[in-house]
């Protein structure tokens, strides 16, 4: 008796718990986890769960949700300024690629035309898989990171000639139309007018008047429509329904409402891409990996190395640094879900031979499946082959270095770095204190390191997290989350590993202040309360009351818990200030790609643009220097450290990529 879809999904839900839980205790990576669970439960193990064509379009929906929202990093600007690296590397990269690959397929007796195919399919690179794993380490916007989304991008585009010619093959050589194929291209490229042509002019005014609307269920689903119909429209004209997503959140990355975007398609994004894991997990065929174990471990070496070595090779003149080339070599290394898609297109068509072609398709599975360990120590693998040793040599190891050394002083560790995380942090770092910062969110944690702040990902809660930030030594602990449930938990922790340490805790009210000080607290802060006093003592003052009398009076009233201003009486309608709401200040990190207009001009000259902002920084080979001067000449791969509101940041980045 078949198992109930709910049954199916229970069990689903299940496993990916477990193991992404048991994932993040390891280290390791939640890819990794969701690819075992397809393994495990897929048609080809358990078979508690099957590949259906719905799981399928689900799974692809994370893909599109995946490039969306990294287009909504990827302004117009950057990626006209990336536009030699896109097609310039990509271009060689797929070339130099298929050639070797296609070589290799026509020495082991396949027909050229058909041995192209192969070496397309074995050119190809899991966008998902790899775009996911580079943001999640922070490496999206390094070198060899930039240069690895470049060739993507690329090789999302590069899938359509080779489709066509395994379609052409298919039909067979007197059934070849060349006009329909220029047809097919004609109508790929007018997709993509269509989608940037529509962000251009008719997204801003479609997000405004929903903005105005204020009703957040009708502001999500015009996020969904805009990111479905741009996917709907780029799969009709046979491009990847992501790319067309791409270019959707690119036009709007430029207009006000990108973060409350970004901040609505998450939760999409991250549970069907979870899925699309799962359904690659699904595609290993356990018992052919067993009985043809010789051959799927040769593609797999000879795909791994080949790939990394061209690669690196290809990639040198846009580093010029032997490391970052062969780090992006490695990166690219793995297989993708366009190269199953055409290996199984000239499986099922016979293009192939069956012992060709089943090894070579488990081989490039495999790979998408080991791409997590491949991923996670690119950086130690090319330090291995190119028998580099010593100090750390990238900025993120000198930055994580420096981490641990303010570690082990006096410091004050941070738990969230939230807006009035950040707050903290900035006036300790005026007044020449060090801090280490505790936070889960890895977009702010990235936007953290970037702009220089010694910031760790990890959980507040979690004692070995705490005693990494250095809780031996720490001189003072701040919890700044608003949630005192969890503020709870950490103080029960902190008290575990030091009894002694200050702790100072935020909190909304006074609601559960005696509950705080119970666990350990050694003040709580309630920032309503904070908010009035500030407010009163200047009216205090403006009042012309002495500013002893006024100290004498906050004093009082902190002494007495507040008891004064608990006597209120709230509105009915009452609710919270939205956090994401478009006007507050922030900042931002913009990477100074090469082409990019800023570089070799001074700062001076980018004002002398328009742009409003405030420069707060400048890192260079690693090093952060704060409030650098007008006269500053901006260099490639600097990161420019803003400070301002979202629509003038926007601008400034828009200034510094293209002019």
């Amino acid at each position: 008796m078949p198992m109930q879809p709910l049954s199916q999904v229970l069990i689903l839900l299940a496993a990916a718990v477990l193991l992404v839980t048991l994932a993040r205790r390891l280290g390791l990576a939640t890819t990794t986890a969701y690819l075992l669970v397809g393994l495990a439960l897929g048609p080809h193990a358990l078979a508690v769960v099957a590949s259906t064509a719905t799981t399928r379009v689900l799974a692809e929906l994370g893909v599109v949700f995946l490039l969306f929202t990294l287009g909504l990093e990827f302004a117009l600007p950057r990626l006209i300024a990336m536009r030699g690296e896109v097609f310039g590397l990509g271009s060689a990269q797929v070339a130099a690629t298929v050639a070797v690959f296609a070589l290799l397929a026509r020495l082991g007796g396949i027909p050229w035309p058909a041995a192209v195919v192969v070496g397309g399919a074995l050119a190809m690179s899991s966008t998902a898989i790899l775009l996911h794993q580079l943001t999640e380490r922070a490496e999206i916007n390094r070198t060899h990171g930039r240069l690895a989304f470049s060739v993507l991008l690329f090789q999302d585009l590069a899938f359509v000639p080779f489709l066509a010619l395994a379609s052409a093959l298919t039909a067979g050589p007197g059934r070849f139309d060349p006009r329909a194929a220029l047809t097919a291209m004609a109508g790929g490229v007018l997709a993509v007018a269509a989608v940037l042509a529509a962000g251009r002019w008719l997204l801003r005014p479609l997000f405004r008047e929903m903005a105005h609307s204020r009703l957040r269920e009708l502001f999500t689903l015009a996020v969904l429509l805009v990111v479905l119909a741009a996917a709907w429209v780029s799969s009709l004209a046979g491009l990847s329904p992501g790319l067309g997503a791409f270019l959707a959140g690119m036009m709007l990355a430029e207009t006000e409402y990108r973060h409350q975007i970004e901040s609505v398609i998450r939760p999409f994004r991250d549970i069907l891409l979870g899925l699309f894991f799962v359904s690659v997990g699904m595609l290993l065929d356990v018992r052919l990996l067993g009985g043809e174990l010789a051959a799927v471990a040769g593609w797999l070496a000879a795909m791994i190395i080949l790939k990394t070595a061209v690669t690196a090779l290809v990639a040198r003149p846009f580093t010029g640094s032997r490391f970052k080339a062969l780090r992006t070599g490695i990166v690219l290394s793995i297989g993708g879900e366009f190269g199953v898609a055409l290996g199984t297109i000239a499986l099922a068509t016979r293009l192939i031979p069956v012992s060709f072609g089943q090894p070579l398709l488990v081989a490039i599975v495999l790979s998408m499946i080991l791409s997590p360990l491949i991923l996670n120590n690119n950086k130690r693998i090319a330090r291995l082959l190119l028998r580099e040793s010593g100090p750390p040599r990238t900025a993120f190891e000198r930055e994580s270095a420096a981490t641990r050394e303010i570690g082990k002083r006096d410091h004050v560790i941070l738990c969230g770095f939230g807006r009035v995380g950040q707050n903290v942090a900035r006036v300790l770092e005026s007044q020449g204190f060090e801090y280490i910062a505790l936070d889960l969110d890895p977009a702010r944690i990235a936007a953290a390191r970037q702009a220089g702040d010694p910031v760790i990902f990890g959980d507040s809660a979690d004692e070995e997290m705490l005693v990494t930030a250095g809780i031996g030594t720490a001189s003072a602990v701040v919890i700044s989350f608003s949630d005192p449930a969890t503020s709870v938990g950490i103080l029960h922790v902190i008290r575990r590993l030091r009894p002694d340490v200050p702790v100072l805790v935020r909190t909304q009210d006074d609601a559960r202040i005696k509950e705080l000080q119970e666990a350990g607290a050694t003040d709580v802060v309630p920032e309503t309360f904070e908010a009035s006093l500030m407010l009163v003592s200047h009216v205090l003052m403006l009042l012309h009351v002495p500013v002893s009398r006024v100290v004498r009076t906050m004093g009082d009233i902190r002494s007495h818990r507040y008891a004064v201003l608990r006597n209120i009486i709230r509105r009915g309608d009452a609710r919270p200030l939205d956090e994401s709401h478009e006007f507050r200040e922030e900042i931002k990190s913009v990477v100074l790609p090469p082409g990019a207009w800023a570089v070799g001009r001074t700062l001076r000259d980018v004002r002398g643009h328009g742009v409003g902002v405030t420069f707060t920084g400048l890192r260079r080979h690693g090093i952060l220097g704060r409030e650098p001067s007008g006269d500053t000449v901006l260099r490639d791969g600097d990161v420019v450290v803003l400070y301002g509101q979202p629509e003038e940041l926007e601008r400034a980045e828009s200034v510094l990529l293209a002019g």
